[in-house]
């Protein structure tokens, strides 16, 4: 008689493997989801704590940490469902807690994406991955989280931490969701055919509007500030930055929610795409300005990788470099040119020129998209059959719908972020004094990125370790501190052993 077969890790009946999960589709979707969320902790604190001035380095990346962990919570509570759930509004889901285990064990899906045709035919069944909700929760909270984590990128060094750790909870519920549920989650953009494969307008164009909206409430840093605001460590900025590019394979990879042909694609343009932008902004470097800037190369690494974000999965790899190019010329002009000659960009301090680097390059990746994405890739991704760019048919229609979603994202987001703002402030003060202002993280925090005196602090001369003079080996004396540094006027360091 025949021994009954062994259980092993591909046997059909494992109890942790119900017949609708597919073992290799979940595996890239944890994974995906990891390296988004490598993009924000420790990608985007590290380059925000480093390419900011040393007395905001802590503060920085301080309000990145802090808006990855609310939202985290927020999101398993009421936001996920309210974003991807069944559908309340167009624009809207019911909001529900994601947190029994009954929904995250079960099979994900998103209830509102099915799709019927002009004679209420069926067209396209609602989206079902084939792996749990958890791994759909987890996912899309990183997605939501860096989103919070871009807009910060535009308050750095003035904004009051309380009022962030106010306002980033009621952003995430009354702006993310709603733009999320609208393009992704079955709202009326998603059943009218705008394509935003993986965020160019749900996470870049709303934060960079958002953004820019929220640093005109916020107001400007200080004079001396705005002049200057030199990196504190180019290095580290450029290691945060590798983190954000290599995350970005999760990023786009991620978007098609399965390991497919499209992932597949979606990944090699997005790496195409940001060595193009980052190539085209410093040969404009070098052109105009005589020298290539390191923090302009990150800059342009990031356009590309933004542009290509609406259509990654969609477009031939020709057109990655194509938008890569455009990413990397196009935000270099509103940048470097029309910034200088507009009243209303140069009176808003958005820190980090996340209006440029996201809320253009994410406009024009979906503008492009309309043009470039193909029908044979399209259809392996989208729930709208015909959905296709101009140049291949989808005529100005096409064109007309990415403009129709962008225009509502822009709106949208400029009205909540104003109202929600307006709230906060009438409890608690949007920008930090100016007498702190002048401190910065110690004020902010009671702490230092560094154990070090310099960038233009007053050295106290009454602590007695300053003033101790001190042997040096060959017999000769050392000048006390405050008799060195008077004489000189030099700025020393003084390290605590």
């Amino acid at each position: 008689m025949t021994a009954p077969p062994q259980p092993g890790p591909y046997a059909a009946d494992l109890p942790a493997v119900p017949e609708w999960l597919n073992k290799g589709d979940n595996a890239w979707q944890l994974t995906a989801a990891t390296f988004v969320g490598i993009q924000s902790m420790p990608g985007l604190v590290v380059l925000y704590g480093s390419i900011v001035k040393k007395k905001w380095a802590v503060n920085s990346a301080f309000m990145a940490l802090y808006a990855y962990a609310s939202t985290l919570i927020v999101w398993v509570l009421v936001g996920f469902r309210m974003a991807f759930g069944e559908r309340l509004l167009p624009f809207w889901g019911k909001a529900g807690p994601a947190l029994p285990e009954a929904f995250l064990v079960g099979r994900a899906a998103f209830p509102a994406t099915e799709h019927h045709g002009d004679d209420g035919a069926l067209v396209a069944p609602r989206l079902e991955p084939f792996y749990p909700e958890a791994s759909l929760v987890l996912f899309q909270f990183q997605l939501a989280a860096i989103t919070l984590v871009l807009l910060a990128g535009s308050l750095l060094g003035r904004m009051n931490i309380k009022a962030w750790m106010a306002f980033t909870p009621l952003w995430l519920l009354f702006s993310y969701t709603i733009c999320a549920f609208s393009l992704w989650g079955g709202g009326f953009l998603y059943h009218w055919g705008v394509i935003d494969y993986s965020g160019g307008y749900v996470i870049h164009l709303s934060s960079g509007v958002a953004g820019f909206t929220a640093a005109y409430w916020v107001g400007p840093r200080l004079k001396s500030d705005r002049e200057r605001f030199a990196p504190n460590n180019i290095l580290l900025m450029i290691a945060g930055g590798g983190l954000l590019w290599l995350g970005w394979a999760g990023f786009n990879g991620g978007a098609p929610y399965a390991p497919n042909i499209t992932a597949s694609v979606a990944v090699l343009n997005t790496n195409v795409s940001a060595a193009a932008s980052l190539l085209t902004w410093t040969c404009l470097d070098v052109i105009f300005f005589g020298k290539p800037s390191v923090i302009g190369a990150v800059q342009g690494m990031m356009t590309g990788l933004v542009c290509i974000t609406a259509g990654a999965g969609l477009v031939h790899t020709w057109s990655a470099i194509l938008m890569g190019i455009c990413a990397g010329s196009v935000p270099w002009v509103t940048m470097m040119i029309l910034h200088k000659k507009s009243d209303l960009l140069q009176k808003v301090d958005d820190t980090l020129a996340v209006f440029h680097t996201h809320a253009v390059a994410g406009l024009l990746g979906g503008v492009l998209t309309g043009l470039l994405a193909t029908p044979d890739l399209t259809a392996l991704h989208s729930h709208v059959p015909g959905t296709r760019g101009a140049l291949y048919g989808g005529g100005a229609a096409q064109l007309g719908k990415q403009l129709g979603g962008a225009l509502f994202v822009v709106a949208w987001n400029v009205v909540v972020t104003t109202v929600i703002l307006l709230g906060v402030g009438l409890l608690i003060p949007l920008r930090m004094p100016d007498e702190q202002l002048k401190i910065g993280d110690d004020a902010a925090h009671g702490e230092e990125a560094y154990a070090l005196w310099g960038d233009g602090e007053r050295f106290d001369v009454k602590r007695p370790e300053a003033a101790r003079p001190r042997p040096w080996s060959n017999g000769a004396r050392e000048e006390t501190a405050d008799h060195g540094l008077a004489g000189t006027g030099a700025r020393g360091v003084t390290i605590q052993l």
